[in-house]
């Protein structure tokens, strides 16, 4: 049988330290699904099509990594897909003071599926989402943060924005 994991996140915009820990998954398991998490609550810069393209273009490369989209609990959609095995990322202590009581709580929702946790190489582990959009949002440069197709999303989403102000 094999290996199936599931590497879920809203992914707004997908960074290096995410594509580090899918290069990793697509070494450690057999298949790896990025699944796109709809996230409406999340307000995103980036509509779930536009994040299930760009992380396309960057994961093409890998033959064993799909992406897909979910909008429902991660364990459901775990289930359905017959993954038994969820990877989340770890920054700091703090990513791991948010992570660690949704992955017991999945566990009692679903024994049956293991939450594994893997940090992105020391070079990534300060880069969040949250501050490639606060970076891009102020004007500055993204490029050293997020894979060459995010990148380009990114300066085109911003220069649509200032087009409408």
């Amino acid at each position: 049988m094999k290996t199936l994991a599931i590497y879920a996140g809203t992914f707004d915009p997908l960074t290096l330290g995410h594509l580090d820990l899918v290069e990793r998954g697509a070494e450690l398991f057999d298949r790896l699904i990025l699944a796109v998490a709809q996230a409406t609550h999340k307000n995103p810069l980036f509509d779930l099509a536009e994040r299930v393209a760009t992380a396309e273009s960057v994961v093409r490369k890998f033959p064993n990594v799909e992406v897909d989209s979910f909008d429902c609990l991660l364990v459901d959609y775990a289930r359905r897909r017959r993954a038994r095995i969820l990877i989340r990322g770890l920054r700091a202590y703090s990513d791991f003071e948010y992570e660690l009581p949704m992955a017991l709580t999945n566990r009692k929702l679903a024994p049956e599926i293991e939450t594994l946790f893997m940090m992105p190489k020391e070079i990534h582990s300060f880069v969040s989402s949250s501050i490639v959009r606060q970076l891009a949002e102020l004007g500055g440069d993204t490029r050293q943060f997020v894979p060459e197709p995010v990148y380009r999303a990114v300066r085109k989403k911003m220069a649509a924005k200032r087009c409408e102000r």
